[in-house]
């Protein structure tokens, strides 16, 4: 999934871009209020790490500027500010989780994963579609049991159709959701890794089919 990090602390900033990267996530970093303000207008993203304490524009008025424009990305607050007015204040601006620093590693990346499925419409964190079951916590594939051994750009892309099954992903929101600013993906490279995941998947169930002119889904009517 595409995420924006906004962190002014380059040391940290540098460590959680590495960590969720290293998750298969596709990451934007900038460092200050008024450019993650600026950059969340003009892109499309499925969840923003927003830090309070910031330069140019601090990041409660990030986020009422971005709910007023009807932005829907869910917001996670990754703060020094733990005052339960603080607390209040985010979530009542329409901040989906809040956590203060110092922070668990191992919980930052459970809260990620809540939001994320949150996002996608899912409670659970497994998602299964014929003989091939997603183990979103572990971010995994397995097909009748054994680990299906997938490259990095297939693992994104069938996970992101897996949690959107049954709807109709658009080739303009898989390349929003897999790169990040400084990545690309044509549309022929999305062909190709469709057409290999469709050979891989079919034995075992698993249909994906193309909305021609417009993208993929997988069946689950099959």
């Amino acid at each position: 999934m595409r995420l924006l990090l906004v962190e002014d602390n380059e040391q940290l900033a540098e460590a959680l871009q590495s960590l969720l990267a290293g998750a298969g996530h596709a990451v934007d970093r900038v460092a200050d209020g008024a450019s993650a303000e600026a950059l969340a207008a003009a892109e499309r993203f499925d969840l923003i790490i927003l830090d309070l304490n910031l330069p140019q524009m601090d990041g409660l008025s990030v986020l009422r500027a971005l709910r007023a424009r009807g932005n829907q990305a869910a917001v996670l607050i990754l703060t020094a500010r733990g005052a339960p007015g603080d607390r209040v204040r985010g979530l009542d601006l329409g901040a989906d989780d809040y956590m203060v620093k110092p922070f668990d590693i191992g919980e930052f990346e459970a809260r990620v994963r809540s939001l994320l499925r949150r996002q996608a419409g899912l409670r659970a964190a497994i998602v299964t579609v014929g003989d091939v079951t997603l183990d979103l916590a572990a971010r995994r594939f397995t097909a009748g049991g054994a680990a299906l051994d997938l490259p990095a750009r297939e693992l994104a892309l069938l996970e992101l159709l897996f949690m959107r099954a049954g709807k109709v992903v658009t080739k303009d929101a898989i390349i929003q959701s897999l790169t990040s600013l400084d990545d690309s993906l044509s549309e022929n490279a999305i062909e190709q890794y469709a057409s290999r995941l469709r050979r891989r998947l079919a034995p075992h169930g698993v249909h994906l089919r193309t909305a021609r002119g417009i993208g993929y889904y997988i069946d689950r009517s099959a």
